[in-house]
Formats: structure tokens, sequence, C-alpha cells
């Protein structure tokens, strides 16, 4: 059987995108954002808040586009697959990071709060903006791949999910 890889958050940006270019012009757009689960503690009964903060990275035309949107408080869905990387530090020490290489970022909610959109059903407010189609280093397309997804709507394609 074949492997997945695949990671898909909502959460919000603790800073804005920081934007690089490479020498040949390739975008690339760093940024973290912050899970957070609740939960009732055991043994006190109180809720219990735990963050988790994850580092995501998007390249080319994506990063271009979004980085004017891209900026602390937003919540944004992204959806993308973990890879983790490695370099020596200027001391000589094997470090490691892990990220996920977004393919899709959708912004939800608006402004820099990072509120959830109002109100229930498929619509998509102004801020609300699907950029599929993922990039890559070997050939970038500046364009969307058909339909989305709509993490917050209802969507037409419900009735085909097998589970």
């Amino acid at each position: 059987m074949g492997s997945v890889n695949k990671a898909i958050l909502v959460g919000n940006l603790g800073r804005d995108a920081e934007m690089k270019v490479t020498g040949t012009g390739f975008a690339i757009a760093r940024f973290s954002i912050a899970t957070t689960d609740r939960r009732k503690d055991s043994k006190t009964g109180d809720w219990v808040e735990k963050t988790e903060w994850h580092r995501i990275v998007l390249l080319g035309k994506q990063a271009e586009s979004l980085q004017d949107y891209l900026k602390k408080g937003k919540q944004i869905y992204v959806e993308g697959r973990i890879e983790t990387r490695s370099w020596d530090d200027k001391d000589g020490q094997k470090r490691y990071t892990t990220e996920i290489v977004a393919d899709r970022i959708q912004l939800l909610g608006s402004g820099g709060g990072g509120g959830a959109r109002g109100g229930s059903g498929g619509g998509r407010g102004e801020d609300d903006y699907d950029y599929g189609g993922g990039s890559s280093p070997a050939g970038s397309t500046g364009g969307t791949t058909g339909g989305g997804f709509d993490p917050m709507g209802g969507g037409e394609g419900d009735d085909d999910i097998p589970f």
C-alpha cells in the first residue's frame, strides 16, 4: 500500500509572513500559525488550553500573491505536506526543523483579529480566497485549481464522502 503525507490546519498567524526571493527570482514565504486545543482536566475539572505552533512554508506564485494578506492574527486554512530538513549551524551542529509545505492556503475570517467568519452556510466573505494548485520550484502556474475546498462551507460534494 502507498503512503500519505498530508497536513490540514486551521489556525492564526503568530506574526506577519517573512518573504524572501531566491537569486533566480523564486518567492518563499515563511510564517507560523498557532492551533489551540481546549480540554477539561480530568483531575481538577478546569478547562485547559494547549497551543501548538506550526512552521509553514509557501512557495512560488502563492507566496507572492498572499504576502499582503498573511498578517499577524489572521486566521487561515492550510493544506500541505510535512517535511523535515536539516542543516549545519555556524558551530557545526546538525539542526533539524519540521515544516508544513503548503499546497493550499485559504484566508478565513476578517482582518488581523483572527476570528472565524460569522454565520453559517457555504458562502465566501470578501476576505476568503482559495489559492489552490500547489506551486513547486520546478514550475509554477499562476492559477488556481478548479473548484477548491471550502473547509467552512456546506459544500455540494458532501454526498461523495466515503465515510
